[in-house]
């Protein structure tokens, strides 16, 4: 008795992830990253402000120390990279809070992205040279 021919068995398939649900590798992802990041230093700065502000209640002397030690360059470089975070911070959240409660958010999250991306550039352009002059003497 021959036995009937079997099909060639084929190969597995694979699951595609469905398009346009994962932010993998894409604008999504780094603004998710972008916004973690952020958000992780802005509340170690305050953390430290609130620390450091406090030593006024001890100490008025150390207070005064310790905020002398704060005006150099590099806590001035420090400073425009602290407006930096808040002011991509801030735009961004709001970005996301379009996303999550307006119903077309999604379908708009990557141009919403790009409109955070120019306010920030707008915002850091004009608050930078000032700064930055401030910072290192040109005043």
């Amino acid at each position: 008795m021959s036995a009937a021919p079997t099909a060639p068995a084929s190969p597995p398939a694979r699951k595609k992830a469905p398009v346009g649900t994962l932010y993998r590798g894409r604008e999504g992802m780094w603004s998710w990253v972008a916004h973690r990041v952020t958000g992780v230093a802005i509340f170690f700065f305050l953390l430290v402000h609130v620390l450091d502000t406090s030593l006024v209640r001890v100490s008025p002397e150390a207070y005064n120390e310790v905020i002398g030690t704060y005006k150099n360059p590099v806590m001035g470089l420090g400073e425009a990279g602290l407006v930096a975070a808040i002011v991509f911070h801030a735009f961004n959240g709001i970005r996301l809070i379009l996303v999550d409660f307006w119903a077309k958010g999604p379908k708009y999250q990557r141009v919403m992205l790009w409109v955070v991306i120019g306010l920030f550039v707008v915002t850091m352009a004009g608050f930078l040279p000032r700064h930055l002059m401030h910072v290192f003497g040109g005043e």
